[in-house]
C-alpha cells in the first residue's frame, strides 16, 4: 500500500469518528487534599470538541488521497 492511501484511510476514519462522536472525552483524576493518610480526590472529565467543518475537511481530503493513491501506479 502506498503512503498516500494509508494517510487517506486514516483521515477518512478520523472524519467519520468526528461526525459520529463530536469530540474526544478523557477522564483525569485530580487530587484536592493530601494530608498524610487522608487523601481527597475527584475525577475530572474534559472534552475536546471536533468541529464538523474539520471532520468534513478530513473526510474529503482522505477520500482524495485514497483516490490519488489508487490511481498512481
Amino acid at each position: 500500500m502506498k503512503p498516500a492511501t494509508i494517510v487517506g484511510i486514516l483521515l477518512v476514519v478520523v472524519g467519520v469518528i468526528g461526525f459520529a462522536v463530536g469530540g474526544i472525552s478523557f477522564t483525569h483524576r485530580k487530587k484536592d487534599v493530601d494530608m498524610g493518610p487522608l487523601q481527597i480526590s475527584h475525577n475530572q472529565t474534559k472534552t475536546v470538541p471536533i468541529s464538523p467543518i474539520l471532520s468534513a475537511v478530513a473526510l474529503v481530503g482522505g477520500i482524495g488521497l485514497v483516490v490519488v493513491g489508487a490511481r498512481a501506479s
